[in-house]
């Protein structure tokens, strides 16, 4: 096979595709051949920590928006990959609710199994991709920032795999620039502890804002205040919690809210979200999308319908995440590898069409979730990636979210059962609440009531 891959990213997404395609090679098929361009040092993405916040070594933007002492906030059940499972990896099973250090080792695992870091350039960030039309090749442009110098390369197809939640959206309030604190992005939140004995407050109604407000107040802030826009996130929270209507402004450290109250704080967080962000993609080849289920202009959630030579991974909000990853890798390389035909455009805008409106029509709070589930099990008919139990990854979903709402500081507490193998995760060791240490020794290490 002569054709040359371009993959964009060496985070979850993009190991997923590298996975995929030395899944073919190690049954003997013949793939192309594959460059995959990572900025970081290391692979992982997101989950690949850093202290750093701004701007890099390299003066490059910091890409990384993970922060210590994050435990995943979805049961692992949901995001287990089909072809290489949390007891394969750890040799037994592990509770539900693993910490970053601990999903971190178990991506790394996989993928040093199967052999794929020559693959990948790092420190290697993409300047420039544009489609030579009359070559029906794209030109890829990067710079090694080590040796200081940019490469200009032709591909037959490009994967774009840089994910989603790296380019903060930071709105602004009035009083902002004289507030005495200090105001910064969920992107650039590194630790709890900075925010001990403070007064916070939180914009947003995110992921982020719930999990980084329950950070704060798991290591010691002393109230936590959450401005919404729309609607509160309607929790049980603790005592020093409370929900509030949207910020109007701030007079020095006086926070002003729509309904008249008010609240004295120390520092702001901004949860507001991530934009699809892509300036290195010629205009004709940007995907620009809301954060949603059914993304804009990509058939079967991948294919950049525009230009179907060019693929676009992990772009959707998300429920499912590392196994979704997965189902769409294996679907891309066998589009490259011509086992899959592509129908023509007027298809496939029919198929992205379809999806909003099925989308737009979701009703309950479950709906999402078996949209997602379904999407996942629908794309992985189509490939050799191992079937799974989706039903029982939903399930999983679905019992989180009721643990949630019995109780948002005790839900990491709960176990649920793998759809891989079938196996009840044990419960931690230690409730969340008390579990200050989040490193992967501490994680895995052996009760002593269970080692009598």
């Amino acid at each position: 096979m002569s054709k040359r891959i371009a993959i964009i990213g060496a985070g979850p997404s993009g190991l997923a595709q590298l996975r995929a395609f030395q899944s073919a090679a190690q049954k003997g098929e013949e793939i192309p051949e594959i460059i995959c361009y990572e900025k970081q040092e290391n692979w992982g993405g997101l989950w690949n920590y850093t202290w750093r916040t701004g701007t890099d070594e390299y003066g490059e933007p910091v890409h990384n928006s993970m922060y210590r002492y994050l435990w995943s906030n979805g049961p692992k059940e949901g995001l287990e990959f089909a072809d290489y499972t949390f007891e394969e990896h750890f040799g037994r099973q592990i509770a539900s609710y693993p910490p970053r250090a601990v999903l971190f080792d178990y991506i790394e695992g996989r993928v040093k199994k199967a052999g794929i870091r020559d693959l990948i350039r790092f420190r290697t960030p993409v300047r420039r991709v544009e489609y030579l039309a009359d070559q029906e090749k794209f030109r890829v442009v990067a710079t090694d920032l080590k040796a200081d110098r940019d490469s200009e390369e032709l591909y037959d197809h490009v994967i774009c795999a840089s994910g989603h939640f790296s380019t903060p959206r930071v709105p602004e309030f009035p009083g902002f620039q004289d507030f005495p604190g200090r105001i910064l992005h969920a992107h650039d939140f590194r630790d709890a502890l900075e925010f001990k004995d403070m007064d916070i407050l939180i914009i947003g109604t995110s992921y982020s804002a719930e999990d980084i407000g329950s950070q704060c107040w798991k290591y010691g802030c002393r109230s936590v205040t959450v401005s919404h826009r729309t609607q509160p996130m309607g929790f049980a929270w603790p005592d020093n919690w409370r929900e509030v209507p949207l910020l109007q402004k701030v007079e020095g450290n006086l926070a002003i809210f729509k309904d008249g109250s008010t609240a004295k704080v120390d520092a702001i967080i901004l949860c507001c979200g991530y934009l699809h962000h892509f300036p290195f993609m010629e205009d004709s080849l940007r995907l620009r999308t809301a954060n949603r289920l059914a993304t804009a202009d990509l058939y079967k959630g991948v294919v950049w319908v525009k230009n179907p030579r060019l693929f676009y991974l992990g772009m959707q909000d998300q429920w499912y995440t590392f196994n979704m990853f997965d189902a769409q890798a294996w679907y891309v390389r066998d589009i490259i590898m011509d086992r899959i035909a592509l129908p023509d455009r007027a298809a496939m805008d029919a198929d992205v069409a379809e999806r909003v409106a099925r989308e737009d029509a979701l009703e309950d709070d479950y709906a999402p979730i078996r949209y997602q589930g379904d999407y996942v099990r629908e794309l992985i008919a189509e490939t050799d990636y191992p079937s799974f139990d989706v039903d029982a990854a939903n399930e999983a979903f679905f019992q989180w979210k009721k643990h949630k709402k019995a109780s948002i500081m005790g839900f990491r507490d709960n176990a649920y059962v793998s759809p891989m193998t079938g196996t009840l995760a044990p419960k931690h060791h230690t409730p969340w609440v008390e579990a200050m240490d989040d490193s992967l020794e501490s994680y895995l290490q052996t009760p002593p009531c269970a080692a009598e």
